[in-house]
């Protein structure tokens, strides 16, 4: 092992001893880019600086674990998932007499948002409840308040017609000069709680869980504990929504099955 991996590595313990976070089963890559990114911003030499820093002062403990939690959405995010979604599993959903989704790594909330959306203009949002969880205490109070910048708009907008999307995406909002501002009754369907991936466990049983554009951050091992973490969280025939460049392995997770592979649906088989 070479002084920068040792480095590292130490960096990495005293995160996780200080705050309870475990970054260790990160992609390495990833890390790195994040790590090196912070040294260049706080002119600092080397990682142990940066760590004698962190273990000393709490607000570079908050900065570091600002630049690992992953906060890249919008609004239905790769129309063609949502679109599948509406298309291929709300059928399945209508005999439900509840429905319970799970938005993992929600970040600020826009997927989630757009879930809710989806789900009320099928006819279903009466019955369903959305936990939306991550991470990042601070981004979570993003996301509760259900606020966007009207400049996102535009482009959200045409994700939504789309994703399929059936009235005026403006009925679900209203703006001043600035933002726009969900509706209370969207907000009031969604859970918003902090849940962290690493080391928390299931705490629902539910017939949806998204997760999209997580698992890439992830190594192989904590990959699979996430995967596995997912499977006992998932009634039986619950599926699982993954981002556009993560693959389950049905192979070496056999209790799922492929749902719709272009757009990375999964669906836990129903013996499991």
């Amino acid at each position: 092992m070479n002084k920068e991996d040792l480095e590292l590595e130490l960096f990495l313990q005293a995160v996780y001893k200080l705050s309870g976070f475990d970054f260790r089963k990160y992609m390495l890559s990833s890390i790195t880019r994040r790590v090196e990114n912070r040294l260049r911003l706080e002119g600092l030499d080397n990682i142990s600086q940066l760590t004698e820093k962190v273990i000393h002062h709490d607000t570079y403990l908050n900065k570091v674990l600002d630049d690992f939690s992953i906060n890249v959405t919008e609004m239905f995010r790769d129309p063609s998932f949502f679109l599948a979604f509406r298309e291929r599993v709300i059928p399945k959903l209508r005999e439900l007499t509840e429905i319970r989704v799970w938005h993992a790594g929600c970040s600020s909330g826009e997927e989630a948002y757009s879930m809710a959306i989806l789900l009320q203009e099928e006819g279903l949002g009466h019955k369903t409840k959305i936990y939306a969880t991550d991470m990042n205490e601070k981004i979570l109070d993003k996301a509760k308040k259900g606020v966007i910048p009207l400049s996102k708009m535009q482009a959200y907008t045409k994700n939504y017609i789309q994703a399929g999307g059936k009235n005026s995406f403006s009925e679900y909002y209203h703006t001043d000069h600035q933002f726009a501002y969900f509706h209370p009754e969207l907000l009031n369907k969604i859970v918003f709680a902090q849940h962290n991936l690493v080391t928390d466990r299931s705490f629902n049983e539910f017939h949806i869980i998204v997760c999209r554009n997580v698992l890439i951050y992830f190594n192989l091992d904590l990959q699979f504990n996430v995967i596995e973490l997912f499977r006992d969280s998932l009634s039986p025939d619950g599926f699982l929504g993954l981002g556009s460049k993560e693959v389950l392995r049905t192979d070496v997770h056999p209790s799922f099955e492929e749902f719709d592979t272009m757009d990375k649906i999964y669906r836990k088989k129903a013996e499991s």
